[in-house]
């Protein structure tokens, strides 16, 4: 089967998805249920377009596909800012309470911790990602402990908000920062756009990129960047979610298998919708909000991560 004719099947089902996910169960309550369901579905089409593209491009950076943007600690600095926020000022000051004031604090937080980080490591020069990586790891543990701490010694009801920020969640999504999360993933599509043909490269490897006129450092440092601005923004708006792009990735490599990131993007962004759309609506249609699709995904994406890593041994 052509690509194009698999990309065809994967949004129609994306389609369907979101058509059962919007119209199933309205019962005539078009203008009060409608719009909010059409906020829901934009913020994971949203999401998932943004975690599948800067887990496609980081993969492609690191040469590995058992790793995603989350490595490089920007979940766990949401999670320790969020705590920090509560502990020291509380769950109802306006940082907290101000769902505008806390995107735009989160997500600033995250790309100038991003952009400190790859600032500072690129100045080794060398091949800094593995370097970077190990960095990302020993920091995002330093953040989880620290936020760990705060939330051991956190009063009892303020940590029921900190809880609320450790799992992502669609039901409260607010229709503002939709739109300023929609500008700011298209902005960066954009400026994504023209390195397509650069990353086709790039998963050749650095040596081979480099002789065959690829300007290696500038795309990778413009990709890691578009990558942490893409996490920030989908990490802000509903929370972490560490093991998704790790699935939709891989799977969109095993079912269209080429080299061209135009459709690896494209088919992992689509894969995405199906399962954030379809998953959110078995929540709330099966399970009737009993849990939610963030921990369905971390325990699926877990399992498969298992599997990845037992490949990988096996093949090596």
């Amino acid at each position: 089967m052509r690509n194009s004719t698999k990309m065809i099947i994967l949004t129609v089902f994306a389609v369907i998805f979101c058509a059962l996910y919007l119209f199933y169960g309205l019962n005539g309550s078009f203008d009060y249920a409608l719009p909010r369901r059409g906020i829901k579905v934009i913020a994971m089409v949203l999401t998932g377009v943004a975690i599948a593209y800067s887990t496609v491009v980081f993969q492609t950076i690191t040469h590995n596909r058992i790793l995603t943007p989350s490595i490089m600690g920007l979940d766990s600095l949401y999670l320790l800012l969020q705590t920090v926020l509560i502990f020291f000022l509380g769950s109802s000051h306006i940082t907290i309470v101000n769902r505008h004031v806390n995107f735009i604090l989160s997500v600033s937080a995250m790309i100038l911790f991003a952009l400190i980080l790859y600032r500072f490591l690129f100045k080794r020069g060398g091949q800094p990602i593995y370097f970077l990586l190990l960095v990302g790891i020993i920091v995002g543990t330093f953040f989880g402990s620290i936020s760990t701490f705060l939330q051991v010694l956190i009063d009892p009801n303020e940590f029921l908000r900190v809880q609320d920020k450790m799992f992502a969640s669609f039901n409260n999504v607010s229709g503002e920062l939709v739109w300023w999360a929609l500008g700011i993933v298209v902005l960066t599509f954009i400026v994504g756009w023209k390195s397509f043909n650069d990353l086709d490269v790039l998963s050749l490897g650095r040596d081979t990129a480099i002789n065959l006129g690829v300007s290696y450092d500038r795309v990778v440092k413009t990709m890691l960047v578009i990558s942490a601005v893409l996490i920030s923004v989908s990490t802000a708006l509903v929370g972490p979610i560490t093991f998704f792009g790790l699935i939709v990735a891989n799977l969109s490599y095993q079912f269209f298998k080429t080299y061209k990131h135009k459709v690896l993007i494209a088919g992992a962004s689509v894969m995405s919708v199906i399962a954030l759309v379809g998953g959110q609506w078995i929540v709330e249609r099966v399970f009737t909000f009993s849990t939610t699709l963030s921990v369905i995904i971390n325990f699926v994406g877990g399992v498969y991560f298992i599997y990845l890593l037992l490949k990988e041994s096996r093949s090596s």
